[in-house]
C-alpha cells in the first residue's frame, strides 16, 4: 500500500496532533502495530491491545518499544494486568468497531472508557458499509457516557457528509463533576 502511495501514517498523525507530547495512548484493536508504532514513533507511550494474538506476536517483533497486549476489548481491564491507569488518549482505527462480536460495540466503548483520564479522547474511525451503523455508534457512545466532539470523513480530516462511506468520529470522556 505504501508503494501505491498510501498513506499509513494517518490515523497516528490525527490523534498526535489532538495531544500533548508524551501521552499515554491505548491503541485499541491494534491489529500488528501499526497505528501504535507510529505513536510511539512521534513520542507517546503506546499499550496496544487486540484479541488476535499471532497479530500481537508480529506486532512485538516489528514494532519493539510499545507495550503489546492480548485481550479481548469488551472485557478490558488493564489495571488488573498492571498497567498504570489512566490513558490521556485511545485509537479505534481499521474498523475495529465494525469487527467485534455483534452487539458488544457499546460494552467495548465502555470498557476504553473507563481506562481514559477525565477530558480524554478517543478516535474512532470506520467504514459504514460494515454492518455497524453510525446512529447505533452514536447511541453506544453516549450510553458509554462520552460525547462527540468531531466527525470527519476520513484520517484526513475531509468535511463530513452524511452520504460519506467512512466516519473517523473524536468523542471526549467529559471531566468527572466535583
Amino acid at each position: 500500500m505504501a508503494a501505491e502511495g498510501a498513506d499509513l501514517a494517518g490515523e497516528a498523525r490525527l490523534l498526535d496532533a489532538i495531544l500533548a507530547r508524551n501521552s499515554r495512548v491505548l491503541d485499541a484493536g491494534c491489529g500488528s502495530g501499526r497505528v501504535g508504532a507510529e505513536l510511539a514513533a512521534r513520542g507517546h507511550v503506546v499499550v496496544g491491545v487486540d484479541a488476535d494474538r499471532e497479530l500481537i506476536e508480529a506486532a512485538r517483533a516489528d514494532h519493539p518499544g510499545p507495550t503489546w497486549l492480548v485481550g479481548d476489548l469488551a472485557e478490558l481491564d488493564l489495571a488488573a494486568q498492571g498497567e498504570p491507569l489512566p490513558f490521556d488518549a485511545a485509537v479505534c482505527a481499521g474498523n475495529v468497531m465494525p469487527y467485534l462480536a455483534p452487539a458488544t460495540g457499546g460494552t467495548v466503548l465502555k470498557r476504553i472508557a473507563t481506562h481514559l483520564r477525565g477530558d480524554g479522547v478517543l478516535v474512532v474511525g470506520f467504514g459504514l458499509d460494515r454492518g455497524y451503523a453510525l446512529a447505533e455508534f452514536d447511541s453506544d457512545t453516549a450510553a458509554a457516557g462520552l460525547v462527540v466532539e468531531q466527525r470527519f470523513a476520513t484520517w484526513d480530516l475531509r468535511p463530513w457528509q452524511a452520504d460519506a462511506p467512512f466516519a473517523v468520529t473524536v468523542v471526549r470522556r467529559p471531566e468527572p463533576a466535583t
